[in-house]
């Protein structure tokens, strides 16, 4: 009897009877479509198969997507699953959709700082450990939801408690809060920061 898969599966080595390859299109199509990460439980549930078919069909995709020699590449990131153009194209992609490169000031990045190390974090937490007023920067990271209301410090005045949110995840590439790098490891290069508060 033969161990080959038949045409409509694609073999993996750790699954003996392999992956369909429909559900490794389906898989594509959905994440190319969904415009935001998606999680693998959504994918297991819009297509209505096991959870363990679509992780084996997102490595299978991360090795098609994978290297140089390729402009897209498919990345964990804020808990989901999405393409992402290789960074080396970013300029050429932004240049060609119109778009200006994001770009915060060093008053966003310090209170982004703050919050995704230290969350849940007060208002006045933030301004502590800045030394300055941060109401202005503070909500035009919330209006740009890189910043969300968490919910109420259980103190006197029920002070509003500050996260991050899935927009942060996505704007720094990061699959979760752990994957944040150490505080030590971590420095700002002086060229990527901007001075001026005026812009978040």
């Amino acid at each position: 009897m033969s161990d080959e898969c038949p045409p409509d599966v694609l073999p993996f080595p750790d699954r003996p009877g392999g992956v369909g390859a429909g559900v490794v299109a389906a898989v594509e199509a959905l994440i190319f479509a969904a415009g935001e990460p998606v999680s693998t439980r959504r994918l297991a549930d819009v297509l209505e198969v096991e959870l363990e078919d679509v992780r084996l069909a997102i490595q299978l995709l991360q090795s098609r997507f994978r290297g140089a020699e390729r402009g897209i590449h498919l990345e964990r990131v804020a808990a989901g699953w999405q393409f992402r153009t290789a960074p080396v194209f970013g300029a050429q992609v932004l240049q060609m959709l119109g778009h200006r490169p994001t770009k915060l000031s060093r008053a966003a990045l310090e209170i982004l700082a703050v919050v995704a190390y230290r969350q849940p974090v007060t208002r006045h937490e933030i301004d502590r450990l800045r030394g300055v007023d941060s109401g202005g920067v503070l909500r035009k990271l919330l209006d740009r939801k890189l910043v969300r209301v968490g919910g109420r410090r259980d103190e006197p005045g029920r002070p509003l408690e500050y996260r991050t949110s899935g927009a942060f995840l996505e704007m720094f590439a990061l699959p979760s809060l752990g994957a944040l790098p150490r505080l030590r490891d971590r420095v700002e290069p002086e060229s990527d920061l901007e001075d001026s508060d005026q812009d978040v």
